[in-house]
């Protein structure tokens, strides 16, 4: 009995030191598909570890994720065994384990994600997400998004903290760590999270693919977008076959003219003959008056 007491002492002890708050999911408004497959978009601890007074000093959070066994967190910590959820060791040093050390999360936490912790009144204002050239500047400010790099895995010159894809249909849990960067060593922490799972693959036989359920709106522009193709080829056989129809009339034009100067031109070239309006310069004579005249002489 003596030694139960002293357990539930401890526990009490460890629990009392910690944020009274778990990490969120992040709101619809700024992430619409969450959670994904593969990944899972959480709020940052904004105004959780310094919302009393700021922090002196640099500190920086890190995010710690692992699989839920099904087991209460309490009765994990109170009497350890497999998955582990401790996050440091007996000297307040934050663990540095990874994703592969820990076969995804199976056998304890793992380091997620690491960023600096941003002061509460140094935060930016939510009204200018709607601006494009801020909303990614606003949006890495306030989510941290688990199971964002796909090729860490993969790549053996990787350097730095390998943030993974999850693994489907899985519930996991989530934990802030606040850790001094002059010192090294756990200031603080939030509580484990509730399990969030990651979204389930649909099979393929399940996808309804009958036209019959579908809106008129969606049919009508799928037709239209299906026989587009159709008459932009009707379109440009035609344009290709008027082209060599205007070539066809533009050369027989040509050949046209080429024989008239060429008829034209031995004409008036000559010098031998003399010209129709050269003989022709007088006025005309009567045919009856040239024939009077030959009876005369």
């Amino acid at each position: 009995m003596p030694l139960l007491w002293a357990l539930l002492a401890l526990g009490c002890l460890r629990l009392g030191s910690l944020v009274n708050l778990q990490p969120q999911l992040a709101s619809v408004d700024f992430a619409t598909n969450n959670p994904t497959l593969t990944t899972v978009t959480l709020e940052k601890p904004l105004c959780m570890f310094d919302s009393e007074e700021p922090l002196p000093g640099t500190y920086v959070v890190y995010l710690y994720a692992m699989e839920d066994s099904g087991k209460p967190l309490a009765s994990l910590w109170l009497f350890p065994g497999r998955p582990n959820t401790s996050v440091q060791d007996s000297a307040q040093t934050p663990l540095s384990a990874t994703f592969q050390q820990t076969y995804g999360g199976r056998t304890g936490p793992y380091k997620a994600a690491a960023f600096n912790l941003t002061p509460c009144g140094d935060l930016p204002r939510l009204d200018a997400v709607g601006d494009v050239n801020q909303a990614s500047e606003i949006l890495n400010a306030y989510l941290v998004r688990v199971g964002d790099n796909g090729t860490c895995l993969w790549d053996p010159n990787f350097q730095g903290l390998c943030n993974p894809p999850l693994s489907a249909a899985t519930a996991y849990r989530f934990k802030y760590v606040l850790v001094n960067v002059s010192t090294g060593l756990v200031q603080d922490q939030s509580l484990w999270s509730n399990p969030i799972y990651t979204n389930r693959p649909i099979p393929y036989s399940a996808i309804d693919t009958w036209p019959g359920r579908r809106s008129g709106g969606m049919i009508v522009i799928t037709s239209i977008l299906g026989s587009l193709p159709f008459f932009l080829l009707v379109g440009f056989a035609g344009a290709i076959v008027l082209s060599f129809v205007d070539m066809g009339s533009s050369d027989g034009e040509t050949t046209h003219d080429s024989q008239i100067t060429q008829e034209a031109v031995p004409k008036s070239l000559g010098t031998s003959e003399p010209s129709y309006a050269s003989v022709n310069r007088g006025p005309p004579l009567d045919r009856a008056e040239v024939y009077a005249g030959k009876l005369q002489d």
